[in-house]
C-alpha cells in the first residue's frame, strides 16, 4: 500500500527492514542498560563521527575530490541531518543526566528538558515538512541531498500536525529515574502520546525522507516502540532518542546503506521506494532525463505532467496524523477540564495501566 516491496527485491528487502529494527533494539539496549555504554554510544561515537564530518566538510572546503566524492558530503549534507543528529544527540545526553542525576540532572528546574528538546525536534521536522511544500507544491523538485520529492498540501497538514503533537505533551515537570537507574521515565507519556507521535512522524519521513522511509519510518518508529510497550514502560521517549540518534549518525556515515540516486540506481537491493514513484526506479530516471541528467541542480522542478507522481498516499498518512493529533489534543483538554488541572504540570493520563505500570518504576523521591 505504501512501499514497493514486493517482486524479486521482497526478500532483501523486508529481511534487511527486521535486521534494522532488531539492531536497534539491541544497540538501545547496550545504551541504556549501563553509564559506560551511554557515554560508548552518545560520546564517542558522536566525537569519532564529528571529527570525520569536520574533516570531509574541510576537504570539500578546499575542492579535494575524496571529500566532494564522499558519500556524507554528497548525500547528508543537508541541514536538516545534522540539526537532527545532534539534536538527538543532545536529548540523550539531557535524559542521562536525568537517570543518573548528573549536575543539573538533579534539579527540578531542568525537568521541563525532556519536553523542550522533543519540541525542538518535531519542529526541526515542521520546518523541513513546510519547505517541501514550497519548493514543490504539486510538482517534483531534487533536494540538496539528491531527492526527488513531490510537494503538496500533504506537508502543510503534517506540518499542522506535527505543531499539535507538541502541544499532546503532558506533564512537563513529572520526569523521574527509573529505580533502577536503567531509564528515564516519563510516565504520562502513554501509548496515546506514542501512537499520535508515531503516526505523525512516519507521514514526516514519508513526505520529506521517502527513499528512506522504509527504514527511518517503519523501522526506526517499531524499535523504540515495541520495547516501551513490552519490557520498558515509562521509557519510551528515551528508547526513541537513543534509537534516532544511533539511526542518525548511522545514515550520516552510510547513507549508500538505503539510497536511491538521483538517477535511479541503487547501490543494494535492499533499498526501497514509496509508491509516490508510480514506476518505481523508471520514474525516477525519467525525472533525471527530464531535468536535465547530470546538469540537474539542487531545486530543480519537474512538473507531473512531464513525469507523473501518485501522492495519494502522502495525502492520505498526513491527513490522517492531522486528525490523530488533533482528537489526542481535545481529549486532553478535556480530561483537564474535568479534573481542573493543568495538563502540562500534571499527569493526565493516571487512570491508564500503562500509567501506572510506568509510575511503579519511577524513583519520585
Amino acid at each position: 500500500m505504501f512501499f514497493q516491496v514486493y517482486g524479486a527485491n521482497a526478500l532483501p528487502q523486508w529481511g534487511m527492514l527486521i535486521v534494522v529494527i532488531l539492531g536497534l533494539i539491541l544497540l538501545n539496549e547496550f545504551a541504556r542498560r549501563t553509564k559506560l555504554g551511554g557515554l560508548i554510544m552518545f560520546g564517542l561515537v558522536p566525537l569519532a563521527m564529528t571529527v570525520y564530518c569536520v574533516a570531509i566538510g574541510i576537504g570539500a572546503h578546499n575542492g579535494a575530490a575524496w571529500a566532494l566524492n564522499n558519500q556524507t558530503h554528497v548525500y547528508m549534507n543537508g541541514w536538516f541531518h545534522y540539526a537532527k543528529v545532534y539534536a538527538a544527540l543532545t536529548g540523550c545526553i539531557g535524559f542521562m543526566m536525568i537517570k543518573y542525576k548528573w549536575g543539573v540532572g538533579a534539579k527540578e528546574w531542568f525537568k521541563p528538558f525532556p519536553f523542550i528538546i522533543v519540541a525542538i525536534n518535531i519542529l526541526i521536522a515542521v520546518v523541513s515538512d513546510f519547505e517541501s511544500a514550497v519548493n514543490g507544491w504539486n510538482k517534483w523538485w531534487l533536494t540538496t541531498e539528491g531527492v526527488w520529492q513531490y510537494g503538496g498540501a500533504h506537508n502543510v497538514m503534517n506540518g499542522i500536525a506535527g505543531l499539535l503533537n507538541i502541544f499532546c505533551m503532558t506533564a512537563w515537570w513529572k520526569v523521574y529515574p527509573s529505580k533502577d537507574k536503567k531509564d528515564m521515565i516519563w510516565a504520562d507519556m502513554t501509548w496515546v502520546y506514542i501512537l499520535v507521535y508515531d503516526v505523525w512522524n512516519f507521514a514526516y519521513t514519508y513526505n520529506c525522507l521517502p527513499t528512506h522511509s522504509w527504514y527511518c519510518g517503519i523501522g526506526l518508529l517499531l524499535a523504540p516502540t515495541i520495547a516501551a510497550l513490552l519490557w520498558n514502560r515509562g521509557g519510551w521517549i528515551q528508547n526513541r532518542a537513543n534509537t534516532l540518534a544511533i539511526w542518525c549518525m548511522f545514515a550520516q556515515l552510510w547513507p549508500l546503506f538505503q539510497e536511491t540516486f538521483k538517477d535511479g540506481s541503487q547501490w543494494f537491493r535492499w533499498a526501497v521506494l514509496p509508491v509516490q514513484y508510480p514506476q518505481g526506479v523508471d520514474t525516477i530516471k525519467q525525472l533525471y532525463d527530464a531535468a536535465g541528467g547530470a546538469a540537474a541542480t539542487v531545486g530543480t522542478t519537474v512538473d507531473p505532467s512531464v513525469v507523473a507522481a501518485n501522492p495519494t498516499m502522502m495525502t492520505v498518512i498526513s491527513a490522517l496524523a492531522l486528525v490523530v493529533n488533533l482528537a489526542a489534543l481535545v481529549w486532553i483538554i478535556a480530561i483537564a477540564k474535568k479534573r481542573h488541572i493543568n495538563p502540562y504540570k500534571e499527569d493526565v493520563f493516571t487512570f491508564q495501566k500503562y500509567y501506572k505500570d510506568s509510575m511503579a518504576r519511577a524513583d519520585v523521591s
